[in-house]
């Protein structure tokens, strides 16, 4: 893995017509299922399979400390990030509720708390205990942003290797829609007054203030926009990289990836400028609460598959919107034609 960015191929075009045609062939009209059709082609493309399967899924939440807490920008403290990875350990969460229900397998990494951790349980795979404070220096160096990106992808490559045939990354990391807005705002050029939401509760006064910290992060760090690495070495975040690593490697095993909300988001876009490639291999599980997500999604062209008002993280909207890819997946398996039903087609076309 010296290279952070691996080959990634594009998906069987072959394949995908195909079942684009065998589709028509079901005992219903022609795009009566609309989405989920398109869903089916799109899985058939990535997977190079005319019955693709997704199950089971593969689910990694990264965990990683931000310094630009130290500035007030979260209404929780930094050590709630050590405390939920111990509730993600204990099985608490709602990511974890949510994995049991999907029959995922979930694992938790370690990419940078700064906190000590339970002693089982977690994958440890730390860079840094936490990234520096992006209001006063970069937040990192690029080898470190290296090297979290590498963690990601050696996550995707275990839970290639277990068997799942879907990724999601999730993420835990106080102040990290603070990183994410700021990485946000310098890849889109979009005002950060129309980026930042209240993230974990921030309203008022303390939403204003989080706002003219990233103004003044983005004047002092002056990333380049047309460098996704430098961007993300000086505003990012360890397990933000990690997500887009995990995201790469992901797709160079061909395995389709539902992305969560406003930073899995941000992660996609960050790693999409790293490899354009990687695009096709992304389906986006829902539209969050966060006002900067319409505009990450807006940049890659997508159209997430749901939309609760979801704002938690962890993988939590794309965990809930996996039973959409097994509905998909079912359709083309189980659904019969309309020969072998006996059923006349004749209207159908």
């Amino acid at each position: 893995m010296n290279d952070p960015v691996p080959s990634i191929a594009l998906p069987d075009s072959a394949c995908a017509e195909r079942v684009g045609h065998y589709l028509d062939t079901l005992t219903k009209p022609p795009g009566s299922l609309g989405r989920l059709e398109a869903l089916a082609v799109t899985l058939a493309g990535l997977t190079g399979e005319d019955f693709p399967g997704v199950t089971p899924p593969g689910v990694v939440v990264f965990a990683a400390d931000h310094g630009v807490a130290e500035e007030g920008v979260s209404a929780f403290p930094q050590a709630v990030t050590a405390q939920m990875v111990a509730n993600f350990v204990a099985g608490g969460a709602a990511i974890n509720v949510f994995s049991r229900r999907i029959g995922a397998r979930l694992e938790v990494v370690d990419v940078g708390v700064a906190s000590e951790l339970p002693p089982g349980g977690i994958v440890r795979d730390r860079v840094r205990p936490g990234t520096a404070n992006l209001a006063r220096e970069d937040a990192m160096s690029r080898d470190e942003a290296l090297a979290a990106i590498a963690a990601g992808r050696r996550a995707a490559r275990r839970a290639a290797e277990a068997g799942c045939r879907c990724l999601i990354a999730g993420e835990m990391g106080i102040a990290n829609t603070t990183a994410s807005s700021a990485m946000l705002a310098a890849l889109t050029g979009a005002p950060v007054a129309e980026l930042v939401g209240p993230g974990t509760g921030m309203a008022g006064e303390a939403l204003a203030h989080k706002r003219t910290v990233i103004e003044a992060a983005l004047a002092e760090r002056g990333p380049d926009p047309a460098d996704p690495l430098d961007l993300l070495a000086r505003l990012g975040g360890l397990e933000i990289a990690a997500m887009a690593g995990a995201y790469l490697e992901a797709a160079a095993r061909r395995l389709p990836i539902l992305v969560d909300g406003f930073i899995a988001t941000v992660a996609a876009l960050t790693a999409c400028r790293l490899e354009p490639a990687l695009r096709p291999y992304l389906i986006f599980g829902h539209r969050s609460h966060e006002p900067g997500h319409r505009v990450a999604l807006e940049a890659l062209g997508a159209e997430p598959l749901l939309d609760l008002d979801l704002r938690l993280g962890e993988g939590t909207g794309a965990v809930l919107a996996f039973p959409l890819l097994e509905a998909a997946t079912a359709m083309l398996a189980e659904m019969a034609t309309f020969g072998a039903a006996g059923v006349d087609d004749s209207q159908a076309s």
